[in-house]
């Protein structure tokens, strides 16, 4: 049976216990098909690339990806982390937990169910038993040293509120599609297994990481949210965002809360090896206050800019491959919010072996700190930018099967 007849028929098999609202989604099937479409033409790009786990010279794959025998060492994983969430060791020291139903309550969280299992005190290492879609009725409010781990089946977290990470530390999510997130209402929301919290409506992006730290999300699908793909706010630091395939958004990745929060002037995030695909408009990401290190992402579609800030950020752009399109208006690669020249300039931007093409260009600010200096502080090295291909070509959600090699 073809790939994609088996996405939708195990959509199918899950549809009785997914109710969808005609006034803001499609049809369920509509959607797990543009899904798919997005993700063979990923798979077709991906052609580019090596099809062999190894020598991709990509760090975080060629850990753990080598392996055939991943799925009895998925807590290898929590060791390949780099950059400056290379800390976060998710549920590395806690027991597996199955999820094996995709249904979802809020307030009394079902046995099985993954809110169930991210609202535990304890570390935990979360699996699923099958493909699932969960269309999830409030945020997905996550409790520390909780791994999320979508290998060797399918997972969709869509059509409903997505995940929340609110002032918690040490979570890894690894391998899970996330797209067509909208906002929630207000009501209360178990965030521990005795204790619930009144929560007002939410943005509606697909993973909010607010006031927290050592974080690492590794090889998702994101698209088609209402608000962001993936905002870091309030004072998160210690993040890593590696892998990730993005398309058909306009405002990507938001770090900084506001111009005027100053909370977030300790924020320090690696964003590396992701591919930023079709149909995004910018913000990938758009920067306030902290200190970004965006190294070796493969730019291949921007409508109006690709890295922006303001509040002063420092941002050193590092073997990157930019594709600028075909639009003469937008080949920029920066831009400036709310400054004049004169404040812009002080602005700490630099640019150093990013690859450049279809006459993109990055638009440098501020003394410049020297290049050891940056890389130190993210403690990763770039690799040549014109293997970025090769190093992006398996972002997203992987295919993983037991005995053999995860693939693209």
């Amino acid at each position: 049976m073809a790939f994609a007849t088996i996405l939708v028929f195990h959509f199918l098999l899950l549809a009785p216990v997914l109710i969808y609202s005609s006034h803001h989604v499609e049809d369920p099937e509509s959607v797990v098909q543009q899904v798919q479409k997005s993700i063979i033409e990923n798979q077709n790009r991906r052609k580019l690339g090596y099809y062999d786990a190894c020598g991709t010279n990509n760090p975080i794959d060629d850990c753990w990806r080598c392996d055939p025998n991943w799925e009895n060492n998925r807590k290898r994983l929590a060791e390949c982390a780099i950059g400056f969430g290379r800390r976060a060791i998710g549920g590395k020291d806690g027991k597996y937990y199955m999820v094996i139903d995709s249904s979802d309550d809020p307030v009394n969280p079902k046995p099985g169910t993954l809110r169930h299992a991210v609202i535990q005190q304890e570390p935990l290492w979360i699996i699923f038993k099958h493909d699932m879609v969960i269309k999830l009725k409030m945020d997905l409010l996550m409790n520390s040293f909780k791994t999320i781990d979508g290998r060797g089946v399918n997972v969709h977290i869509a059509e409903g509120p997505c995940i929340r990470i609110q002032e918690k530390t040490n979570i890894i999510i690894h391998g899970i599609h996330i797209h067509h997130c909208v906002r929630g209402g207000s009501g209360y929301v178990s965030d521990s297994p005795n204790h619930r919290v009144r929560k007002e409506r939410s943005d509606g992006d697909g993973i909010t990481i607010y006031g927290a730290a050592h974080i690492w999300v590794d090889h998702c699908s994101l698209s088609n949210c209402f608000d962001g793909l993936i905002d870091v706010v309030h004072g998160s630091t210690a993040v890593t965002i590696s892998n990730n395939y993005m398309t058909r958004h306009n405002k990507v990745m938001l770090f900084g809360h506001s111009d005027s929060y100053e909370g977030d002037k300790n924020m320090q995030a690696t964003i590396a090896f992701n591919h930023f695909g079709e149909g995004l408009g910018g913000r990938m990401p758009r920067c306030r206050f902290g200190y970004f290190h965006v190294v070796n992402n493969d730019y291949t579609h921007w409508q109006q800019y690709a890295i922006g800030g303001s509040s002063s950020p420092t941002i050193f752009s590092q073997g990157n491959r930019f594709l600028a399109p075909d639009d003469d208006d937008h080949k920029e690669i920066t831009k400036h919010f709310y400054s004049s020249k004169g404040e812009w300039e002080n602005w700490n931007w630099r640019s150093e072996g990013d690859l450049m093409l279809n006459g993109a260009y990055f638009t440098p600010s501020g003394a410049g700190a020297s290049s050891s200096t940056y890389a130190k502080a993210s403690s990763m090295s770039a690799r040549p930018p014109m293997l970025v291909a090769s190093m992006t070509a398996g972002a997203g959600v992987l295919r993983c099967k037991k005995g053999y090699q995860c693939y693209y």
